[in-house]
């Protein structure tokens, strides 16, 4: 234990080459050519977030279809996610996204032409296959996407990543309209299965052009391959002092952390108070994602639409396609304002705005029940799309960026996992439990969750950190203080944002 606070002071008394960050080019992305090209590959990686909003999305168009329904009454699996950081961290970000790409095409094959003998069991494998290509893909995608982003543009594209889970989910919510209306037998329902192949297929097929992660490289001592790709990128094929200072940041901060880490796996997420507060906001955000009331529709849209008299399976559909488009474009937007706004003012403005919205939504259900009133029963489809508004403003693009920024890199890919194991959990909850109680308490249900949103806006209040402003380095100050493995200039530099930030 010694020789490791020895290597930390020597690393901490090492003579920094940049002190201060140096001037950066201030064009926009747009008008930097070489950025230009890392960003315009962005999209690609972006589908492992649409693949899993396709999935999701499609759950609920299935269960409009009686052909689906007969031949499939219910599933759900809980796939293994322990093993993705080693891939992560293993094969690096870029393979560990491929590897994923591909069994995600194997799953929806599998889902697509189950053996007619034992159609459900097959069709059980082939979920369950995919998702652990899903886990494996997003245990990657956003890791490489938010290290290799230029700081100043890190936020708002590591939130875009999860907004766009609503075209997938669009995708998948016109789709088996479409196939609804328009198609009769197993083909309504095989159709839009075996289209799942399609955005891993496309994602697979440009991951050679995207650039591995630096830091994972420095991480292997690949110390001039990750030089070449933040020069590349970040200074626009020059080594400017910018990419020099960024260089130098990360492959101090990785070296301090490796001589401050125990080295004991998983223990590593507890093992400081930093990283317990961490793992409480990541294991808080996983959950209030999914169980804020949200979780009612993601699941169950056709049995909530079916307690204010919306039962006809067409009607349902064309609702599930417009409440996606609105999302998306609603999460989309909010993405932008990460780094103007700020992190917490938006999870707190989402948690105020959904407890309004569902408080509503649960009074009018309350008199619709009733009553019968139509009025009641319009102004609770009214409130879902305010309630998803609201949501908007965080919960899809902040969910995975927050939980990936305030994570130091050593542990980075275990506590993306950890929020993964969450929301999965929280997806069983709502699979098994929302279904139960919508049954027997039908409006009265919604209860549960006006406690629980209460409870969330006080979490968030009280315990969400703020990360704009600091590099993905120096976010690490923000939960350790003076004890933050990275480098005594970064220490610096946060202390004097802070300062003057108060005056």
């Amino acid at each position: 234990m010694s020789d490791d606070k020895s290597k930390i002071e020597a690393l901490h008394n090492e003579d920094v080459t940049i002190s201060m960050q140096p001037p950066e080019d201030e064009r926009p992305w747009y008008q930097q050519p070489e950025l230009r090209k890392l960003y315009l590959l962005m999209p690609f990686l972006f589908l492992g977030s649409t693949t899993l909003g396709y999935d999701g999305s499609l759950l609920n168009g299935l269960q409009t279809m009686p052909a689906w329904q007969a031949s499939f009454p219910g599933f759900g699996g809980f796939a293994v996610l322990l093993f993705t950081p080693y891939v992560a961290d293993l094969l690096g970000r870029r393979l560990g996204t491929g590897i994923g790409c591909a069994i995600v095409i194997l799953g929806a094959l599998i889902q697509a032409f189950p053996k007619k003998n034992n159609p459900d069991a097959m069709f059980l494998a082939g979920r369950f296959i995919m998702g652990m290509g899903s886990n494996i893909s997003n245990a990657t995608c956003p890791l490489l996407i938010t290290e290799v982003s230029h700081p100043r543009h890190r936020g708002r594209i590591t939130t875009i990543y999860n907004t766009v889970w609503y075209v997938g989910a669009i995708l998948a919510a016109w789709t088996t309209f479409g196939t609804l209306n328009g198609l009769t037998g197993d083909i309504s329902w095989r159709l839009p299965v075996g289209l799942q192949c399609a955005m891993p297929g496309v994602q697979l097929l440009f991951l050679y052009f995207i650039p591995e992660s630096p830091r994972w490289l420095i991480s292997k001592n690949k110390y001039s391959d990750a030089k070449k790709i933040l020069t590349k990128y970040h200074g626009n094929g020059e080594e400017t002092d910018f990419v020099n200072w960024e260089f130098t940041e990360i492959t101090q901060a990785l070296e301090l952390e490796n001589a401050a880490s125990s080295n004991s796996g998983w223990y590593e997420l507890v093992r400081t108070p930093g990283n317990r507060k961490r793992c409480l906001l990541i294991i808080l955000t996983a959950i209030f994602s999914q169980c804020s009331g949200n979780g009612l529709v993601s699941y169950y849209l056709s049995a909530v639409l079916s307690t204010i008299g919306i039962t006809n399976p067409s009607n349902q559909a064309a609702i599930n396609g417009g409440l996606t488009i609105w999302c998306w474009l609603v999460s989309l937007g909010c993405a932008f304002l990460v780094d103007r706004v700020g992190r917490r003012p938006l999870f707190l403005g989402a948690g105020i705005g959904m407890l309004i919205a569902f408080s509503i939504w649960t009074a009018c259900s309350a008199v619709y029940a009733k009553t019968e009133n139509s009025s009641a029963g319009s102004a609770v489809l009214a409130m879902i799309f305010l309630f998803y508004g609201a949501a908007g403003l965080a919960w899809p693009g902040l969910t995975v960026a927050y939980t990936v920024e305030i994570l130091p890199f050593k542990i980075r890919a275990k506590g993306l996992t950890l929020c993964f194991v969450f929301t999965s959990l929280s997806g069983i909850f709502n699979q098994y439990v929302n279904p139960v109680g919508l049954e027997a308490l039908k409006w009265k249900f919604y209860i549960v969750y006006i406690v629980v949103l209460v409870l969330e806006c006080l979490a968030i209040y009280f315990l969400y950190v703020e990360t704009k402003g600091p590099t993905l380095e120096e976010i690490a100050v923000l939960f350790d203080g003076e004890d933050a493995a990275v480098p005594d200039a970064a220490v610096e530099t946060v202390a004097r944002r802070q300062s003057a930030s108060k005056v």
